[in-house]
């Protein structure tokens, strides 16, 4: 039934995504009117800003992350190596089916959302046309389908989110991932580096949305700009610039939470299908968590 419901949404909404986009005036002449020229009255003056980053660098910035963060994790592979813990003894269960459900929905939108998104900011390189085009669309479709992850995301994860004294210590060690031994690591049942996603994907996430329907949105009488005081060109131009900067931040935290997941704790990516984690990995880079746990009488 949910798949049914799902299927639904996504296909009422990407009928009228193409909808609007063929009824959009947004190429045509009727722009003109919307936006107001460099230098003119309540203008705020943001074109020599976005010509230079949007023009010129926004595109190196995306093309040295996409090959410089990958390239330092290999290198971190190579040097460290894997953390190894034994997968036949016991294990902790973790996760319940609902929150895989969630999160598999938000790594679904994520892994369309990066390559749709990397398309758009290299359309010029890719020679525009139906592939960029559709690359557009397929963006918006998996924005939807992380909205519909968002809100339960939010409120299973957010009160363990929140900042701890624990979260100091695992940044100044850097979770102890510089290193090849395997010791205790304090942490509770997110560490640091998993928290900082989380609000990055959630809080960047919303704020992303909102300016990515802005640009999508742009050459509709919806009076957003008008309340904001602001001309439709500034909205646009500032909607660009914010989400052009949290992309770059969501695609190195993305990687990273993939290189984690997938190669730097060998079986971790299991947690997330079937719920557990293994009894020693909790033990270890979990161990606040682990210890408490232990004193609730969850865990031998």
């Amino acid at each position: 039934m949910i798949k049914k419901f799902l299927i639904s949404i996504i296909t009422t909404l990407s009928l009228a995504s193409a909808a609007y986009a063929a009824d959009s005036q947004i190429w045509g002449t009727m722009i003109i009117p919307n936006i107001l020229g460099y230098g003119q009255e309540q203008s705020l003056h943001l074109g020599p800003w976005f010509t230079f980053l949007q023009g010129v660098y926004f595109s190196k910035i995306f093309l040295a992350t996409i090959i410089g963060v990958p390239a330092l994790f290999l290198g971190h592979y190579l040097i460290f190596g894997p953390k190894i813990f034994s997968h036949a003894g016991k294990k902790i269960y973790i996760f319940p089916a609902m929150q895989r459900i969630v999160h598999l929905l938000a790594a679904v939108a994520f892994i369309i959302l990066i390559p749709s998104g990397l398309m758009i900011v290299f359309a010029k390189y890719l020679g525009g046309g139906p592939l960029v085009a559709g690359a557009r669309h397929l963006h918006g479709i998996a924005t939807l389908i992380f909205l519909l992850s968002l809100i339960p995301m939010f409120l299973f994860w957010v009160r363990e989110m929140l900042p701890t004294a624990d979260d100091i210590k695992w940044v100044l060690i850097l979770g102890g991932y510089l290193s090849k031994e395997i010791k205790e690591i304090p942490a509770g049942k997110f560490n640091a580096g998993q928290k900082m996603w989380f609000w990055m994907a959630t809080v960047g996430g919303l704020i992303m949305i909102g300016t990515g329907a802005a640009m999508y949105l742009q050459d509709f009488n919806y009076g957003i700009a008008s309340s904001l005081g602001l001309s439709q060109i500034d909205l646009l131009r500032i909607s660009v610039l914010v989400h052009n900067g949290l992309a770059l931040l969501i695609t190195a935290f993305f990687f990273t939470h993939a290189y984690m997941s997938l190669f730097a704790i060998k079986g971790a990516i299991h947690s997330i299908i079937n719920g557990y984690k293994e009894h020693d990995e909790v033990m270890y880079l979990h161990s606040s968590y682990y210890k408490q746990l232990k004193q609730s009488g969850k865990i031998e």
